[in-house]
């Protein structure tokens, strides 16, 4: 969305909040800015069913067919389906209320399928961040919220999650009007994930406990995790909800109040569940929600002096600078999960048909907008060329059309911006010298459409092996052995997931423990668990989410020690 203004409109923007900051926080914002012309904001990540993929890419048919011509795809792009939905909620939410921002100004959130305006938002900014601060500040220091039993907290969520069962469809049509996700996959996947994780998290907060550790004397000593305070938190755009349910769940569960600042190209449904967790009990000021771009409201959350705690997902270059932001304000703690390029590796003793149909889901799913996505596909030299011709037959089938239709694998990209990007990525592959099997180019003349892209010959030095594209552009490597793919695979900044498809246990096992990465998939992709931390190695971040591990992040540890006075023991 910051690309979608014109020069001047940008400096305008971004005068509003350099021009009132320190001179740390101006370079800092003037860094975000740059960052956010270099790269997109994005994450996380791919979703996951209440299963979380257990068994869903087990419906392989032992067979790709179906050859098409070269550079055709399996479906054209038709006039748009109207959502069967309607846009109730397009302020900030801060204290409890929908309110306008301070500036009354508002910007656009568009239909990927179009690029047309859906609705006007709530253009948030400096004031706005520091209003929702302010309440999240006064919700945890005199509010109910960290004060109510965990059991009651626990209960709230619970109804937030029986709440977003209850509205599953009409979530799911917002996600998919303003993101450009398959309704299929965001009602019958997405929505229903971010019903458990909910869940996950309300069934922890009546479950963090201290302890009483044995002391070397006679002192009585209890170690105590206590919330952390106000939490700022920054979501992308490619999995709106569910990194959603990542931060606000473990932050609201460990008694935390939260100000979130939005994706600016996907607002809407976080607007919209956001007001179900009002009315699930949640106190006013316990969750504030601002819409805004990221180098004005999100580098004035990073910077804020009274926020205990920051989340970030998106870019590693805007992660860089979210973390300078923290470091030169307060020192506050920071969480980011960033970007990847992750190896998907298949082995000469696999079943091809299944590696095809594997290695297409881990690097197509959603559009080719997941963080972890399995972008780098090395391929054993015994079954390269199998491999790839039954890849390109795969490519070539793949559906895609508006995503409120019925059967559709892909719907168009985010917006024009990542469009152009990926355009520019499939570009630099032929200009590289790698082969183009499929793919290549748009689809239809409206709306952000990219035909299932597959790239074969592809050396570790080119750009699409080594930059993250974020798009639906497959890369296939051919690799000779094991110490080989080992070296190449962990031969990236990025370390945030790697996939590896084998028959061979022992070959399967060396490549768990020699992967630099923070998640290792054997012979399947995506597959996760509310209780399964994620996060990455080297560039990809630091800190987990999900799991217990998540709730660490939003915890204090507190020791307190007491003298003893004839203790009947110790």
């Amino acid at each position: 969305m910051w690309q979608r203004f014109a020069g001047r409109e940008r400096e305008r923007k971004a005068a509003e909040f350099i021009y009132s900051s320190t001179s740390a926080v101006k370079a800092m914002a003037a860094r975000w800015i740059a960052s956010s012309l270099l790269s997109r904001s994005r994450s996380r990540f791919s979703p996951r069913s209440p299963d979380y993929f257990v068994g869903l890419k087990d419906r392989f048919d032992g067979s790709v067919s179906g050859i098409l011509p070269r550079f055709s795809t399996a479906a054209a792009v038709e006039e748009p389906i109207a959502p069967p939905v309607q846009v109730n909620y397009n302020q900030l939410l801060i204290n409890g209320k929908f309110v306008d921002s301070a500036s009354g100004k508002t910007f656009p959130t568009m239909d990927p399928r179009t690029g047309e305006v859906i609705a006007h938002v709530a253009e948030g900014g400096i004031e706005d961040i520091n209003r929702a601060v302010s309440a999240a500040r006064q919700a945890f220091d005199e509010g109910p919220w960290p004060k109510l039993t965990a059991y009651e907290r626990s209960r709230i969520i619970y109804r937030f999650a029986d709440l977003i069962e209850k509205h599953n469809d009409e979530i799911a049509a917002l996600e998919t009007w303003d993101n450009g996700k398959p309704f299929e996959q965001a009602a019958q996947i997405e929505i229903p994930m971010l019903a458990r994780l909910m869940r996950y998290y309300a069934g922890w907060a009546d479950k963090i406990h201290g302890l009483i550790v044995p002391a070397d004397g006679p002192h009585h000593v209890q170690v105590l995790y206590e919330p952390i305070g106000v939490c700022g938190q920054i979501i992308p755009w490619n999995f709106p909800l569910l990194m959603y349910a990542w931060k606000v769940g473990p932050a609201l569960a460990c008694g935390n109040t939260v100000v979130l600042k939005t994706a600016e190209q996907t607002p809407l449904s976080a607007l919209f569940v956001s007001k179900l967790l009002h009315e699930a009990g949640l106190p006013d000021g316990a969750l504030n929600v601002v819409s805004g771009f990221g180098p004005i409201a999100g580098a004035a959350l990073a910077s804020h002096m009274d926020v205990d705690k920051l989340a970030f997902t998106g870019s590693t270059n805007t992660g860089k600078v979210v973390l300078e932001l923290a470091a030169r304000s307060n020192l506050k703690p920071v969480t980011l999960e960033l970007g990847g390029k992750s190896p998907m590796i298949i082995m000469d003793d696999a079943d091809v048909d299944k590696a095809v149909e594997l290695a297409h889901f881990a690097l197509f799913f959603n559009q080719g907008q997941c963080c972890c996505a399995g972008s780098r596909t090395f391929v054993h030299e015994r079954v390269y060329d199998e491999f790839v011709a039954k890849a390109k037959a795969r490519a070539l089938n793949r559906v895609v059309g508006d995503p409120f239709r019925n059967g559709v694998e892909q719907g168009p990209q985010i917006d024009e911006d990542q469009f152009n990007k990926i355009l520019h990525y499939i570009k630099c592959g032929v200009d590289d010298g790698a082969t183009l099997e499929a793919g290549g180019d748009r689809l239809g003349t409206k709306g952000y459409y990219i035909r299932p892209t597959v790239f074969s010959n592809v050396e570790d030095g080119m750009r699409i092996a080594s930059e993250e594209i974020f798009g639906p552009v497959q890369s296939i490597l051919k690799f000779k052995d094991l110490d080989e793919v080992i070296r190449r695979a962990n031969n990236s900044c990025y370390g945030l997931a790697a996939g590896v498809f084998t028959n061979n246990l022992d070959t399967a096992n060396t490549l768990t423990r020699a992967l630099k990465a923070g998640s290792i998939w054997i012979n399947c992709f995506d597959v996760f668990d509310a209780a399964i931390p994620f996060g990455g190695y080297k560039m990809s971040g630091h800190g987990r989410e999900k799991g217990i591990e998540s709730l660490k992040g939003y915890l204090q540890v507190k020791s307190v020690v007491t003298p003893l006075k004839n203790p009947a023991w110790l």
